[in-house]
């Protein structure tokens, strides 16, 4: 009887550490989580973005449309970050919008951009009248992606294709001069 008794007491201590061990990987799990819930995704249609892209402060805005599941978007968006950060005290203000599927914002949106540290102005466009608020970003857009308008005042200048961070400087510097 002893015997059966230290075998249940050993099995019981050793299913106790098991569930310790997982509530510990939960909970690093949910620290991620609860990292992107604290992210702040402004949810814009077009009629909310359209100030956005037609300011007229003096300062140059870099407005990049991307998604997550676009790989030359992801791929570019470091330039986009390094553009922000050394060119902030420039009066640069880099806006990324987002045209991720609003059922993806929780689950992949969210966690990308902290997964990914943007530090860039993140907004979301869910508006499915596209057909209406391509061309009026720019005429002669198709809504492929990526696609950057870069603005000051009224003077623009709109890119469907994706850059590398020279090229990227070398356009914003022409709104500098």
């Amino acid at each position: 009887m002893k015997k059966y008794c230290l075998i249940i007491v050993v099995l019981l201590l050793d299913c106790n550490q098991e569930k310790n061990n997982n509530n510990k990987s939960a909970t690093v799990v949910k620290t991620e989580e609860s990292k992107a819930e604290t992210v702040d995704l402004i949810v814009y249609d077009y009629n909310t973005l359209e100030p956005l892209l037609n300011k007229k402060d003096g300062k140059v805005y870099v407005i990049n449309f991307w998604a997550t599941w676009c790989a030359p978007c992801v791929k570019e968006l470091p330039y986009f970050e390094t553009l922000n950060k050394e060119y902030q005290s420039k009066n640069v203000e880099v806006i990324l919008v987002s045209l991720d599927f609003p059922k993806q914002y929780e689950k992949k949106l969210k966690p990308f951009i902290v997964n990914k540290n943007l530090i860039s102005r993140v907004v979301a466009l869910n508006d499915v009248d596209s057909n209406t608020w391509i061309p009026k970003v720019n005429k002669d857009w198709s809504g492929a992606i990526p696609a950057t308008l870069i603005y000051k005042n009224d003077k623009r200048a709109f890119y469907e294709k994706s850059f590398n961070l020279e090229e990227l400087k070398k356009e914003v510097n022409k709104f500098l001069n």
